[in-house]
């Protein structure tokens, strides 16, 4: 089965590596390959350095390089290079740089910068973390930089500012007035993005942010066409349990958009494409509303890699119930 996942970074990679989980302890799957098209829009140059935050925490994850605790960044981490750059007065501070993850930043600005694209320079740190042996491949969304910025009013009027410094520094809790995707207007969608969209058996939407992580994905020319085009089914996992993000700052997100936080009102953001939706029992009475959507509701807590298989396991099973459906 080819399956095809569009994702940002924790939520994403954690159910990534439940659903990879899934296909190995599952006889008939277990070949089963995963294309991910990974959200570069909270991608962000620091001390010279390009760093790709999504595409990282789903490489160390399913790599097993991840902090468990904290979802991000390299496990036994050391901090002395930001200590260094600290002393210097180097700024800004608020975006902490482990000592490993420095490594991974060193190489893909060395690549970048001698014309390498980021497609290909993500394919080869992939490799040296194992995916395409887990049968996964890993593609940025555009071989195009963008940049998520976020315009903010903090009483001296509006201004910009990049979303890491929206998410990290402030903790969202300054409300955006809007969101703007810096460079989408240049971008294209990169090699094998749309194809693996076209060609997919099934189309899963990890339960990430639906503003900044799929929500920036699905504004790159071409991919929101494929979607509505492709003959597998789409089915999505909601980010919210009853109304709640389970971590981050949906909400917040949402607010901004002028959107509900609610899990039918993020179905709502997929109305065009989407083909089934899993909801937690909290949310359950939309499984009973009546509509196109074909929604099924059950536990979503992603508390370890095995409950998370299920929850994967449950929304692969949403989706082959509609393949059948369709035949």
């Amino acid at each position: 089965m080819r399956i095809t996942a569009l994702a940002g970074g924790v939520g994403g990679a954690r159910f990534l590596r439940g659903l990879r989980a899934h296909l190995d302890r599952t006889a008939d799957l277990a070949d089963s390959t995963v294309t991910v098209i990974g959200n570069t829009g909270d991608d962000i140059t620091l001390f010279g350095l390009r760093v790709c935050p999504d595409l990282d925490t789903v490489m160390y994850t399913l790599g097993g390089g991840i902090n468990e605790e904290q979802g991000w960044g390299r496990a036994n981490e050391t901090h002395a290079v930001q200590q260094e750059l600290a002393a210097y007065g180097a700024v800004p501070q608020w975006f902490g740089l482990g000592d490993r993850d420095v490594g991974t930043h060193v190489i893909r600005s060395q690549w970048l910068g001698q014309g390498v694209p980021l497609s290909e320079v993500t394919a080869r740190l992939s490799a040296r973390w194992g995916l395409p042996d887990q049968g996964v491949t890993l593609l940025p969304m555009s071989d195009t930089p963008v940049e998520t910025h976020v315009v903010v009013d903090e009483g001296d009027g509006p201004r910009a500012v990049h979303f890491q410094e929206w998410w990290v520094r402030m903790r969202a809790a300054v409300p955006a007035e809007r969101f703007v995707a810096v460079g989408m207007d240049r971008a294209a969608a990169a090699p094998g993005v749309l194809d693996a969209i076209r060609e997919a058996d099934v189309v899963l939407l990890p339960p990430s942010n639906p503003v900044v992580s799929i929500g920036i994905i699905l504004g790159v020319p071409g991919v929101r066409d494929a979607l509505r085009g492709s003959p597998a089914p789409v089915v999505g996992v909601s980010p919210l349990i009853g109304g709640a993000p389970v971590r981050g700052h949906a909400d917040a997100c949402l607010s901004a958009i002028g959107v509900e936080s609610t899990t039918s009102a993020v179905a709502g953001l997929y109305a065009d494409f989407l083909d089934g939706w899993l909801v937690d029992d909290a949310d359950k009475a939309l499984a009973d509303e009546p509509g196109r959507l074909l929604v099924v509701a059950r536990p979503l807590w992603m508390h370890d890699v095995p409950s998370t298989a299920d929850i994967a396991g449950a929304a692969l099973d949403l989706a082959l119930s509609l393949r059948t459906d369709a035949v």
